[in-house]
């Protein structure tokens, strides 16, 4: 058996090595920290935890949801806390299952918009589709939603891809 004797300065630099090397690993682009918000408040209201949702918002968030009807389009407007209140009241035996196809996430240094086209279910049904769209904000508590504005309709649904 061969001896692996290294001079301790390799083993110094392979160390080195090995720790550069590992550290992109532990963190994430400011695309992939916004995904990871958004990621959370569709698992939060999917388990109804909804301090888990809560912690997505920023205080000034806004919901709003733009209405197709025969006599022309329209704007609801919700709130946070009118959206946290209906999680918390969903029945334990109800999942609600918003389901994201994919991200188009977009960051200028504080400021990201994301598109994210979805499939909704409520207990493994199909309710309806739409996408998403959030504008972000970095606050000193992170990435928070400010503003969401989606559309909803039962289908074509391929055609949000």
């Amino acid at each position: 058996m061969e001896d692996f004797n290294l001079p301790r300065k390799n083993w110094i630099l392979f160390a080195i090595f090995l720790l550069v090397a590992g550290l992109p690993g532990f963190s994430q682009t400011p695309e992939q920290e916004v995904e990871t918000v958004i990621r959370s408040l569709f698992d939060g209201m999917k388990q109804k935890n909804v301090p888990q949702v809560e912690a997505a918002f920023s205080k000034e968030g806004l919901m709003q949801t733009v209405l197709q009807k025969p006599e022309g389009t329209s704007i609801a407007s919700n709130s946070v806390a009118d959206f946290l209140n209906r999680i918390a009241s969903t029945p334990a035996s109800t999942v609600l299952d918003e389901q994201i196809l994919s991200y188009h996430i977009q960051v200028d240094g504080p400021l990201a918009i994301a598109w994210t086209p979805y499939k909704f279910y409520v207990n493994n049904s199909f309710s309806h589709c739409g996408v998403n769209s959030f504008q972000l904000v970095k606050l000193p508590g992170g990435w928070k939603i400010v503003y969401i504005i989606d559309t909803r309709r039962k289908e074509p649904c391929e055609e949000i891809l």
